[in-house]
């Protein structure tokens, strides 16, 4: 939530901010704004997206080369002008860009109004640069200790970057719960949400972590401190991202670009992992604590969104191969219901982003109940990785697209690898069955280009249906948290109400809501229970609704009786979610294209969810 940049050195900085908050803007697109340090403190905020800003602050004195930006996901105030980031203290000094919630901002904004502040905005914000001008003030401070000071009262997640009127060569930054970077150059300096900003002027980065403060200044190194002044040495990291990995590459969407990186992106998640040869599978983090799998009661999956799916296919691959019991939890609502927990557990968080709040918190829950945790996640350096005893990164490569799709598919290939692993190290897989499946899983990224290449006749299907008001979607097994991550793609880039239901529940309930104007798509390929799913969509027509079936390609049965069918290459139906997705994927972004919808910018999302 929300983009951070900040830039000091030798540059002109307003270009290189912009640049940054236009590379950002997936994280929110609320407003945007920049502060600029030029004798003055010349602040230029709008609401919308950042193009409204750049219109803005045409003409104006944008002449610096200190400078703070920020694009916002709203949480306190309306998304408007007034309420947009940066934010100035009381006399001007001081401006100020945050990520996250101060949650006891209002007390905080009470007390300092009986000290005579007044506010311009209702953010929470605000309230911390008026904060951070108080304690310069009454204890006479410099603005990194004010900083400190200030920390040490508020509650909530922040990453902050400040800027100060009469120290022009420094900014103060900090982090708490929230991602902040500061990239290395030869006399400059970068600060951002996440790496995509500052690939292009440095490889070398430092990543905060919680409840410490960097004091950044021309000339100096970048001096790191914890918020009770304890000095911390930085450790700087080499970035392994590609500028060419956040451009579009010629694709018209983010998203489109990330549907058909999907071969790629699966192979590299198994590049090392998986012995074409020898189908023998290598898991670093598992093999780590192979004792600890080997004997553990039960494995937690923990995760928000797209995520929560994949795990629940992995809650399948795991039981279903593995024989180890699972259990998939929303993680925003796990710890709030006192979960009973014992080290004899494996915690798995899964966020793409790897910043993830609800599951972090989640996650220290776990490791305060002393269960062993787990990371799967797609950013190096992230919260989650860093917080994990041990873990597993996908190699998706940078997911622009708020919609996630290649991360979804990335994270089941590392559920499927370790189902097989622990299998194999349980015995509780044939080494017969264990070699088909590596052989299949093996031939997956050639799989899915083979489904690529139904773009057009899904294109004219979502012609079809794209002014639906509603959709239903239908999977049994492996395939019913595919129907789910179908349903949420919908929902999220076309705003077109859709449910995903396991295909035998709709008698309970939803069938209800069937006619010839209610689209259902069921998933309906070639796994154990085939002749079942084919039932529930005779019950469909029964009742006139209309059928968009993804089957296995030379499927008579259901094609007789559907609208219109997709056909996807067979495969082992503990792989079959990493191929039937994909069609559901490419539905929800043509429907969403063709209503004139912002696929990579849907209203009211952002990307990476880093506030509770």
């Amino acid at each position: 939530m929300c983009g951070i940049v900040a830039y000091i050195g030798y540059r002109q900085a307003y270009p290189i901010v912009l640049k940054g908050l236009k590379r950002l803007e997936y994280r929110g697109y609320d407003s945007a704004g920049v502060a600029l340090l030029d004798i003055d403190l010349n602040l230029y905020k709008k609401a919308g997206k950042v193009s409204n800003l750049e219109e803005f602050a045409e003409g104006k004195n944008l002449n610096s080369t200190v400078g703070i930006g920020h694009t916002r996901w709203a949480t306190h105030g309306a998304p408007n002008d007034v309420n947009a980031h940066p934010h100035k203290s009381g006399n001007g000094r001081l401006a100020i860009i945050h990520n996250g919630i101060i949650e006891n901002y209002d007390s905080l904004k009470k007390e300092l109004i009986k000290r005579g502040h007044t506010f311009e905005s209702d953010t929470d914000t605000e309230v911390l640069i008026h904060l951070i001008e108080e304690i310069i003030d009454k204890e006479n401070v410099s603005l990194e200790e004010a900083v400190r000071y200030s920390l040490n009262e508020v509650i909530g997640a922040y990453a902050i970057v400040i800027i100060d009127k009469e120290n022009p060569d420094k900014l103060i930054a900090a982090r708490n719960s929230s991602p902040l970077v500061i990239g290395i150059g030869k006399d400059e300096f970068f600060v951002a949400s996440d790496a995509t900003p500052i690939i292009e002027y440095t490889k070398n980065v430092i990543y905060l972590d919680d409840e410490q403060v960097a004091i950044i200044e021309r000339g100096q190194e970048v001096k790191i401190v914890d918020i009770a002044n304890k000095a911390i040495t930085p450790a700087i990291q080499e970035l392994e991202m590609n500028l060419e990995a956040i451009e579009k590459g010629g694709y018209e969407h983010f998203m489109l670009k990330e549907i058909y990186e999907q071969p790629q992106s699966i192979r590299a998640s198994m590049l090392g992992r998986l012995n074409s040869v020898t189908g023998q599978i290598t898991l670093g983090g598992v093999e780590e604590f192979e004792s600890k799998f080997m004997n553990a009661d039960r494995i937690i999956f923990v995760a928000c969104g797209t995520s929560w799916h994949s795990a629940l296919v992995g809650e399948y691959m795991i039981e279903d191969l593995a024989r180890i019991p699972v259990e998939v939890e929303y993680a925003s609502e796990f710890r709030y219901r006192n979960p009973i927990i014992s080290e004899k557990d494996i915690v798995i968080a899964i966020s793409q982003s790897g910043e993830t709040a609800d599951t972090l918190a989640a996650l220290e829950l776990a490791k305060e109940k002393g269960a062993t945790i787990y990371g799967i996640c797609n950013v190096v350096g992230s919260s989650i990785a860093r917080a994990t005893d041990a873990g597993s990164y996908t190699h998706a490569g940078p997911e622009i697209g708020v919609a996630s799709t290649k991360a979804f598919t990335a994270q089941i290939t590392i559920l499927a690898l370790m189902a097989l692993t622990l299998a194999q190290k349980k015995g509780s897989i044939t080494k017969t069955r264990y070699q088909e499946l590596t052989n299949q899983l093996n031939d997956i990224p050639k799989l899915v280009e083979k489904v690529l290449e139904s773009n057009e006749q899904i294109k004219y299907i979502a012609e079809q249906y794209k002014d639906a008001a509603n959709f239903l979607y239908l999977g049994r097994g492996y395939n019913f948290p595919v129907a789910l991550e179908g349903a949420l793609k919908l929902k999220e880039i076309s705003y077109i109400h859709a449910e995903g239901y396991p295909a035998a529940e709709m008698k309970h309930g939803p069938i209800a809501l069937i006619d010839e104007n209610m689209p259902v798509v069921a998933i309906a390929t070639r796994i154990a229970n085939y002749q079942k799913v084919v039932s529930n969509i005779q019950e469909v027509k029964a009742r006139n609704g209309n059928i968009i079936g993804i089957v296995t390609k030379g499927d008579e049965a259901v094609r007789a009786i559907c609208e219109h069918v997709i056909e996807i290459p067979e495969t082992d139906e503990f792989l079959d979610p990493l191929i039937s997705v994909i069609p559901l994927q490419l539905l929800s972004y043509h429907i969403a294209v063709m209503r004139g919808c912002n696929v990579d910018q849907p209203r009211n999302l952002a990307k990476s969810v880093t506030v509770e």
